[in-house]
């Protein structure tokens, strides 16, 4: 469930992102279908494309926004060498398996430096 005072990412780059996936699949599928069959025992089907980043605030230890896919609301722990009240950069990657979405995973970074990274759903 989305929280009002969160941020979200945009959901038409999240679906841009989303139909790169489905086309990147279909490719492999049709190139299987060709006899391309070399190509494919190396390709498992699972792509990672991302999103976008945008800015967060550090609120009593944590950075909260809104995630796309039903996941909803959530709040990842940054440590106390991040002030409160700090923006940090939170980015979103979609994970997909043969071009259907089965998870994000989220990056947390400040002035370049991971802070914290989260999958949620299938693992990126």
């Amino acid at each position: 469930m989305a929280t009002e005072n969160a941020p979200e990412f945009n959901q038409e780059i999240i679906n841009q992102a989303l139909q790169a996936a489905h086309t990147h699949s279909e490719a492999l599928r049709a190139s299987a279908s060709k006899g391309a069959a070399a190509e494919r025992r190396l390709e498992d089907g699972a792509l990672t494309l991302g999103a976008q980043c945008i800015s967060v605030t550090v609120r009593n230890g944590q950075a909260c926004l809104n995630l796309p896919l039903g996941i909803g609301h959530v709040c990842l722990p940054i440590p106390s060498w991040v002030p409160n009240g700090t923006a940090v950069q939170a980015c979103l990657a979609i994970c997909t398996k043969w071009g259907i979405p089965c998870g994000v995973e989220v990056t947390v970074s400040l002035a370049g430096q991971l802070i914290v990274r989260k999958n949620f759903g299938c693992s990126c």
